[in-house]
C-alpha cells in the first residue's frame, strides 16, 4: 500500500481513536493536543512484520547476554545502589542480584532505553490490523500517563511501547510504577531508584516468593529419564534428590519439598537446570525460557557465581523458521500433537518431540537435533 494511502488511512484511524479515547477517560486537552499530533511510523510497521529467518539456538541467546561485561558492570552497579538495593530487599523481599540482572538484560543497565517516539510508535500499531486491541489499550494508557506528576511529552522508547531502565509497557507503567527517589513522581527515564523500585514492586505483584531462588544448574545421573523434563513436570526436591540430581559441586540437591522441574534448554548434550515458583514470576515479565534462565544465572553471577558447570554447545546448528514449522507439520502428521505450525519451538513442540523421540527409542530430551531430523527426513543446513 502506497505511503500516501497509509497516511491518508491513519488520519482517519486517529479521528477514531480520539473519540475513543474521549470516551475512555482520557482528557481532551491530552486527545486534542498530544494524540491529534501523532505521526505515522512506516518503520514500526516494518520492525513488527520482521521476522528472524532462524531460531536462535540457547548458547547464541544465552552467551550473547550473559557476558563478562554485563556480569562485571552488574557487580559494579550492585556496589553502587547497595543502599537503595537493601532498602528494596526489605520491602518487596527480591533479591538486588536480579533487580540489577533485569536492568542488565533489558537496557544494558540505561545504556539503551530507546529513540522511537512512544505515542507515534503505539498509535501506528493501533491503526494496525495485527494487534489493534492490544495496542489501542496500551495507546490510551501512555495518554492517561501523560496525566501523571512529572510525565510531559515527547515520551520515548522502543518501537513496541516499551519505556525505561526495565522496559515497562505504559499499563506496566501505570499500574506498577513507584516513586523511589522521593521526589513526588516516578520517572523510569531519570531515576535508577524509580526503576529499580518499579522492577521490585513488578517482580512483586507477580508473585516473587521472598526467600526461594530462582533454581541452580544441576548434575543428571547417567540414567537420567529425559522425558520427565519440562516446567510441565514440576516434583518436590526429595523426588529428584532420589533420583541422583547434584548440584555443581557435587552434594545432592536439598532434601526439600519445594517443587522444581528439570530443563535442559540444549538437549542433553547441554546444561541442566532446576528451576523453581520464581522462575515462572520471571516468566511472567518476558514469556522466554532462554529469557528467564540468562536473568537468573546472569543474577547469580552478579551475586559472585561463577560459569555453567555444562557450557551451552555452541556447535548446535541454527534452524529456519520453515524446518521448524516443517517439523511441527511431520509431527503433527504422525499423531506427536506439536500445535500449530508457527515455527515457534513452544513448549508443545517440545513435548511432542520428546514423545516422537520416546517412541523411536532415543534419548528424549525434546531438543530437536540432527537425528530426530533425519528420523522425519527433513534436511538440516
Amino acid at each position: 500500500m502506497p505511503t500516501t494511502a497509509r497516511a491518508d488511512e491513519f488520519a482517519d484511524c486517529v479521528a477514531n481513536l480520539q473519540q475513543q479515547a474521549l470516551a475512555s477517560g482520557v482528557p481532551q486537552a491530552t486527545v486534542e493536543g498530544p494524540l491529534a499530533q501523532v505521526q505515522f511510523v512506516p518503520k514500526v510497521i516494518e520492525l513488527d512484520r520482521r521476522q528472524p529467518e532462524f531460531t536462535q539456538t540457547f548458547a547464541g541467546y544465552f552467551n550473547g547476554r550473559v557476558t563478562d561485561w554485563r556480569v562485571n558492570r552488574g557487580r559494579e552497579l550492585l556496589q553502587q545502589h547497595r543502599p537503595l538495593l537493601n532498602r528494596l530487599v526489605v520491602e518487596y523481599g527480591v533479591p538486588a542480584q536480579y533487580l540489577v540482572a533485569f536492568w542488565g538484560l533489558e537496557t544494558n543497565y540505561g545504556g539503551y532505553l530507546g529513540k522511537m517516539p512512544i505515542l507515534d510508535s503505539l498509535a501506528t500499531l493501533a491503526c494496525d490490523p495485527r494487534r489493534k486491541t492490544f495496542f489501542t489499550a496500551e495507546l490510551f494508557q501512555a495518554l492517561h500517563l501523560l496525566s501523571e506528576p512529572g510525565i510531559k511529552p515527547p515520551l520515548f522508547g522502543s518501537w513496541a511501547g516499551a519505556m525505561g531502565h526495565t522496559q515497562f509497557m505504559p499499563s506496566a507503567y501505570r499500574r506498577y510504577a513507584r516513586d523511589g527517589d522521593g521526589d513526588g513522581a516516578a520517572d523510569l527515564w531519570g531515576s535508577i531508584p524509580d526503576a529499580l523500585t518499579s522492577a521490585a514492586n513488578f517482580l512483586q505483584q507477580l508473585g516473587w516468593q521472598r526467600g526461594l531462588r530462582w533454581g541452580r544448574e544441576v548434575i543428571l545421573p547417567p540414567n537420567f529419564d529425559y522425558a520427565t523434563a519440562g516446567r510441565g513436570n514440576k516434583q518436590p526436591l526429595t523426588h529428584w534428590r532420589e533420583l541422583g540430581l547434584r548440584m555443581v559441586n557435587g552434594e545432592r540437591v536439598p532434601a526439600s519439598e519445594i517443587e522444581a522441574a528439570v530443563l535442559v534448554p540444549a538437549g542433553f548434550e547441554g546444561p541442566a537446570f532446576l528451576v523453581y515458583d520464581n522462575f515462572a514470576v520471571i516468566m511472567r515479565w518476558n514469556r522466554s525460557e532462554f529469557y528467564a534462565l540468562s536473568v537468573g544465572h546472569l543474577a547469580d553471577r552478579i551475586n559472585g557465581a561463577g560459569t555453567l558447570q555444562v557450557p551451552a554447545p555452541e556447535t548446535q546448528p541454527r534452524l529456519s523458521i520453515l524446518q521448524v514449522q516443517e517439523l511441527q507439520e511431520k509431527l503433527n502428521q504422525l499423531g506427536f500433537e506439536a500445535g500449530t505450525a508457527d515455527g515457534i519451538l513452544g513448549p508443545g513442540t517440545r513435548q511432542a518431540i520428546r514423545d516422537f523421540q520416546k517412541a523411536h527409542n532415543m534419548v528424549a530430551d525434546g531438543y530437536p537435533g540432527e537425528t530426530v531430523f533425519k528420523a522425519l527426513n527433513i534436511s538440516l543446513p
